[in-house]
């Protein structure tokens, strides 16, 4: 791996704690290293996470980013390829289908082979520490001084909360995870359940299940009241799955049966964050802890678009944070709003037939789905996006 290039005198000795390392952190990581920065990255995971759904990028400022980072070519050759999904009946007969286009993206790439890629390219230039988390932080004025659940305590210039929808960093800087994620009434899981087959989904009104679809081997999305549950409990989290299915027709049965032994497993709600600033002193939030997580497609692109901005508004300020974080923000803000707006509950799993039906006819009108397609794409798109002449390249 080629040596980071000549650093910046006012990023050189600037040290930051990333907690995360999925998307958002590494992505992050990749800038800041690169500009003179000393990076640590914590997670609490004890390895690499290299598995989970695809992941997809839209539009022309994704593509820029990736080629900025020299990833597009490589996740030009990882990529799935978006492939169409047929909605069917009970009975298997097929009613409309999802383009690749819709549900993948211009690129659509596993998280694991997207975080692989990034771990690759800063792992030799920044400290991770896999198995951790930290327990507290402290703005004394001059830095952050943090502990560790395992590692000594250490003091750090900024701290970066990269660590998802569930953000330790956001609750210990800035409050309790209730008063910062709304539940918006549904519940997805992604399952590995060694059922093979083309991609289809099927629906029943509050409930989906997907199969060989673009996001994980199996796919559920069920309607339902706030639960309270064990987030580390991934048998609790299970049963939940199983009980919300209980009575389906199609191959349901067969599918809740084989969810016990499945080979991977992750259930969450759908939620969006609503934080009133992205930073607090010298802390600041990237990615699902500051945007939320609607499930409408758009997260691992706001995690590098967002990477990307912040690191070059640091940067271009030299790594004096109370600048560089309120132009983060001013200039990424309404770009997020996207997961403010968004909630991809009602549209994957509509609550009553009508609605299931009106869903359904959108994909079969050409029309509809053009401008659909349109939407997304200035979605993606809208954010003035920045050179930073100050990032090395």
């Amino acid at each position: 791996m080629s040596a980071p290039p000549a650093t910046l005198p006012g990023m050189k000795h600037t040290t930051v704690l990333i907690c995360g390392a999925s998307i958002a952190g590494p992505a992050l990581a990749y800038w800041l290293s690169r500009n003179g920065c000393t990076v640590t990255v914590v997670e609490r995971a004890p390895a690499l996470r290299t598995g989970g759904q695809a992941v997809d990028f839209k539009g022309e400022t994704h593509r820029t980013v990736l080629a900025r980072m020299g990833l597009l070519d490589d996740v030009r050759r990882l990529q799935t390829g978006g492939q169409d999904q047929t909605i069917i009946d009970a009975g298997g007969r097929p009613l409309a289908v999802i383009p690749g286009e819709f549900s993948g993206g211009d690129l659509e790439i596993r998280r694991g082979d997207l975080s692989r890629l990034l771990y690759g390219r800063t792992e030799a230039h920044c400290e991770y520490l896999f198995g951790d988390t930290v327990t507290s932080l402290t703005d004394t004025g001059t830095g952050v001084h943090v502990t560790f659940e395992r590692a000594a305590p250490r003091t750090f210039d900024l701290v970066v909360g990269a660590d998802g929808i569930h953000s330790t960093v956001r609750r210990l800087a800035f409050g309790p995870e209730s008063d910062h994620v709304r539940f918006l009434g549904h519940y997805y899981a992604l399952a590995d359940l060694g059922v093979d087959g083309d991609p289809v989904m099927y629906n029943e009104p509050g409930r989906m299940a997907a199969l060989g679809g673009p996001k994980a081997p199996a796919f559920f999305v069920f309607a339902s009241p706030q639960l309270r549950y064990d987030r580390q409990d991934v048998g609790q989290q299970q049963r939940i799955l199983v009980d919300a299915y209980r009575g389906g027709g199609w191959r349901i049965p067969e599918l809740m049966a084989r969810v016990p032994a499945a080979a991977d497993f992750y259930l969450d709600s759908i939620s969006r964050v609503e934080v009133p600033a992205y930073s607090r002193g010298r802390v600041v939030l990237l990615g699902d802890s500051a945007y939320g997580n609607t499930l409408g497609g758009f997260g691992t692109g706001l995690a590098v678009v967002g990477a990307y901005v912040l690191a070059g508004e640091l940067a271009t300020a030299g790594g004096d944070h109370r600048v560089a974080f309120p132009r983060y923000e001013a200039a990424f803000r309404d770009y997020a709003k996207v997961s403010r707006q968004g909630n991809a509950g009602p549209f994957l799993a509509p609550a009553s037939r009508p609605r299931l039906a009106m869903r359904n006819w959108m994909f079969r009108s050409p029309r509809l789905l053009r401008l659909l397609l349109k939407v997304t794409d200035r979605f993606a798109t809208g954010i003035d996006l920045q050179d930073y002449p100050a990032l090395a390249r």
